[in-house]
């Protein structure tokens, strides 16, 4: 496994890590499997592992953290988020003062630890002011709850906004954006928020390299109505516009004359980018944690990154 520093902090984090979206304490309810896969990951050099309190409402931080806590704390950067509605209160949702100081200590609860290595807002918030926010993320710094914070999904004008406001008061700045990036959705990243994030100094970990497994090839045949994918609607907009189940289906070959799956393929496409800190994957077999694993040797010469630039055009 190799290391990458986060922006210009001085923490190093996996090129690989491991979230727990859609999977533990949701698709994955066995705790003995969920403790299989985490335990491999670890053994396997990986550091980062990212969760959400809105992941299965707080179960992917309770099964997460009771396998985490087997391993000494200093070897672990652990992240969660907040921002979406943890149950109908008013208040239990957004980026408020309140909201982000009691989701803190409920996080920090629910995975057994002291403090998160990484803590993110999940979404930018229209209805709290941006020096609320960043105040409250500075306290939890000051603290000791957190170490740094972090923006996902949120826009470089968003971020850069941050920053400013960040330096005038002299408050702890954001260390690192979370955006998705794939083959399949990768304007944004690359034309506005890698571009930002080095501006500012800022670390890049990236959620879903394998468009919630299109990229592996698995709806070749079509999207059936029992798979996962289907049964989130949100992910599911989009996929086969532009003919882009067509276009996963023109990677075999190429993945093919690397004698690699085209899920090694997009990894290790995703990881050729050295402003990413890390490319979060996630696993409901050991298997597939295993697999993933593999691209972190593989290597795509400038002939292969063109000829994916043929299929999904930059």
């Amino acid at each position: 496994m190799n290391y990458r520093k986060l922006g210009h902090s001085g923490l190093k984090i996996s090129e690989l890590s491991l979230g727990g979206w859609l999977t533990f304490g949701d698709s994955v309810q066995d705790q003995q499997i969920a403790r299989r896969i985490i335990v491999k990951a670890y053994d396997s050099g990986i550091n980062f592992f990212d969760i959400a309190d809105i992941y299965a409402r707080g179960e992917s931080e309770k099964a997460m953290g009771q396998v985490l806590a087997e391993f000494p704390r200093h070897t672990l950067v652990i992240s969660s988020k907040v921002f979406w509605p943890m149950s109908d209160d008013p208040n239990d949702s957004g980026l408020s003062r309140k909201h982000i100081m009691e989701s803190i200590d409920r996080s920090l609860q629910r995975i057994g630890t002291d403090y998160l290595d990484l803590y993110f807002c999940h979404r930018w918030d229209p209805e709290t002011p941006l020096e609320e926010t960043l105040r409250a993320m500075d306290d939890l710094i000051h603290q000791g709850k957190i170490l740094y914070w972090g923006t996902s999904e949120w826009s470089s004008e968003q971020i850069q906004r941050a920053h400013d406001m960040a330096e005038r008061y002299n408050l702890y700045k954001p260390q690192v954006e979370q955006p998705q990036y794939n083959l399949i959705e990768r304007r944004r990243f690359e034309q506005e928020i890698m571009p930002k994030a080095a501006e500012l100094g800022m670390g890049l970990v990236t959620w879903s390299p394998l468009a919630s497994g299109v990229l592996t090839g698995k709806y070749d045949e079509g999207i059936s109505q029992d798979t996962r994918l289907a049964q989130h609607d949100w992910l599911l907009d989009g996929v086969d516009k532009d003919n882009r189940l067509e276009k996963v289906r023109r990677l075999k070959p190429i993945a093919d004359s690397l004698g690699i799956s085209r899920a090694d393929l997009a990894l290790a496409w995703a990881l050729r980018q050295p402003a990413i800190s890390s490319v979060i994957t996630g696993a409901t077999r050991i298997e597939q944690l295993e697999n993933n694993l593999q691209a972190v040797a593989v290597e795509l010469s400038e002939d292969i990154l063109r000829q994916i630039d043929e299929v999904f055009e930059p």
